[in-house]
């Protein structure tokens, strides 16, 4: 992987911060340059209205994707806006399966709803992503979340995302009707989570509280999630687009929101006037093939204009967006045919009449040191503080969500903060309280406020024991390795782990100090067997940079011992016996 990504936000060269190690920085990179010229057609909208569906045109059929002839061949939110879910719950697998357009709907369509099929491990079950803007939930949806989930036995749990947000397990689809009602009462949703859609919006998990935030992130992802869903009851305009979309709004210094691998992300600004707004990054992504950081479209908004701007590149990206080979659809590639000019006059072209501004004058201090928000800090109101607890790989089951629901009732004001690291927040906790939550024993015996400095921040996806397209498993296995690698090795500050199941890198191994990505390795005997793909190098915060590749197939059954080597290489770690030695 190339390492010319940076963010092109901040002030090159990258600045140290007060860690003493060295800091691996990108050389900058420049925005795409335009064509020599862009044909009038090629700005022609490629998409059109039918009967309140966004459907691709005819002309451009030619060449494009099996899930775009699926869209093509009934739109997927009509089973939610139409009422083919409640149908579609009615009918047998064995009778779905014998029609392409039912089992199209369970293993394509449904994903519209939140719903993916785990077709390959869990036959006929369903993991259902909810949208979570901000990663704010209550007591009362957790429970919900909790009531469902438990019903499925060992087939039932939920995860933390890296998107801030629930995915839950084991659902069938006979029960999905009455779980999507069960949703609405509580205030969730699973609308748009999957698929073609706009994912959930990201941002500062300590929004509110945070005594040195920048801007409440809260009131703009609730608003930009409002827009998406058009309040939970379906936004066709927005659900066909040629891929997945990303969104986050920053609010904190510490860029708790990775704004460099979202396709769109808000950077708090004020303008020469000192009205506060946004400037904007476009483009971030990851994918099997490639992986792009976010460059800035050098353009300024006010906060009024968040949900305009949007919008304008949402449809700038659904009119124009090329169809064919999914692994060259997301928003990049259309920025890098047209060039950042001609795509941001494009955007500016369905902005209602209004003239963008040009970039102003940022607001995160280019020289931060990245806070932990696990264990217990002060929050800006006085007399109250927050607790981040770790959620071991993110992996969180009924009885838990039960006692982590009473927990923030009993302790804080009945919320709790999901975070992209996989971790929750209980946030608005008396001081006079602390004590006795601390001694819960949820707190001691499992979900930790103190981890060890590689727990702390080991982030892993589901793994081939959910998804049909991982190719190793992830979450026991990042646990296990990293037990035994703590038994090794000392180290001195948290090294950030993440492990994905395959190149989809839903476990974000680029952004990761270690990235550990599933493949089919070659043991000594030159035996199939599962292994990884070590990256090196991720970072996160103001001096942003993706991972390199490091080493290439090595068996997941010989990772410990290569792991201890990179820690002492490249982290300063200490061999246990010599640690012992020493004291």
């Amino acid at each position: 992987m190339s390492s010319s990504f940076t963010v092109r936000f901040l002030a090159p060269p990258c600045c140290p911060s007060s860690r003493s190690k060295t800091l691996l920085c990108a050389t900058p990179t420049v925005a795409p340059a335009a064509p020599d010229a862009v044909e009038a057609s090629r700005l022609e909208p490629r998409v059109e209205e039918r009967d309140g569906y966004w459907v691709l045109k005819e002309q451009y059929r030619g060449g494009i994707s099996p899930q775009e002839k699926v869209k093509l061949e009934k739109d997927p939110m009509k089973l939610f806006m139409e009422g083919g879910i409640e149908d579609l719950a009615k009918i047998s697998l064995e009778e779905i399966e014998s029609s392409k357009h039912t089992k199209d709907d369970i293993d394509v369509r449904l994903k519209w709803l939140g719903l993916f099929h785990r077709r390959k491990h869990h036959y006929g079950r369903f993991m259902m992503r909810l949208k979570l803007p901000n990663g704010v939930t209550t007591s009362a949806q957790t429970r919900y979340l909790a009531s469902v989930i438990r019903k499925y036995g060992k087939d039932g749990c939920a995860d933390v995302t890296t998107r801030q947000n629930w995915q839950i397990r084991g659902v069938v689809l006979p029960d999905v009707p009455e779980i999507l009602k069960g949703l609405a009462e509580v205030g969730l949703t699973s609308l748009q989570s999957g698929m073609d859609n706009v994912r959930n919006p990201v941002g500062n998990p300590l929004a509110g509280i945070d005594p040195n935030e920048i801007v409440d992130t809260r009131p703009y992802n609730n608003l930009l999630s409002q827009f998406i869903t058009a309040n939970s009851l379906g936004n066709p305009a927005m659900s066909n687009l040629p891929r997945k979309w990303n969104v986050c709004v920053v609010g904190s210094h510490d860029l708790f929101e990775h704004p460099h691998i979202n396709d769109l992300a808000y950077m708090p600004a004020n303008n020469k006037d000192g009205r506060f707004g946004f400037n904007l990054l476009v483009g971030g992504f990851f994918s099997a093939k490639r992986c792009a950081e976010a460059i800035p479209l050098d353009a300024w908004v006010s906060a009024d204009d968040v949900i305009p701007v949007c919008k304008a590149i949402l449809e700038t990206y659904r009119d124009l967006g090329f169809r064919g080979n999914r692994q060259k659809t997301r928003m990049m590639w259309l920025i890098d045919e047209l060039g950042i000019e001609v795509f941001r006059s494009e955007v500016e072209k369905r902005m209602a009449g209004k003239q963008l501004a040009r970039a102003q004058e940022d607001l995160v201090k280019k020289q931060w040191e990245r806070r932990d928000y696990l264990g217990v800090h002060p929050q800006k109101q006085e007399g109250i503080s927050y607790v981040g607890i770790h959620i071991p790989v993110g992996r969180v089951q009924a009885d838990e969500m039960d006692e982590l629901a009473r927990l923030a009732d009993e302790y804080g004001t009945g919320e709790l903060r999901l975070t992209v690291e996989q971790n929750i927040i209980i946030p608005n906790v008396d001081n006079s309280k602390l004590e006795a939550l601390l001694k819960e024993p949820l707190l001691k015996d499992r979900f930790s406020p103190e981890p060890s400095l590689l727990m702390k921040t080991l982030v892993a996806c589901t793994g081939n024991q959910f998804c049909g397209q991982a190719i190793i498993e992830t979450k026991a296995r990042a646990l296990k390795v990293t037990e035994e690698v703590e038994r090794q090795v000392a180290v001195t500050r948290p090294v950030r782990m993440h492990w994905t199941g395959c190149p989809n890198t839903c476990g974000q191994v680029q952004v990761a100090d270690i990235g550990f990505m599933g493949c089919m390795a070659r043991d000594e005997n030159g035996k199939a067997t599962e292994g990884v793909d070590i990256f090196l190098g991720g970072r996160i915060g103001s001096d942003s940079h993706l991972a390199e590749l490091y080493n290439k197939g090595v068996p997941c059954k010989n990772l410990v011992p290569v792991v201890v080597d990179i820690l002492v290489k490249h982290f300063g770690a200490v061999q246990r016996n010599r640690e012992e030695e020493e004291d």
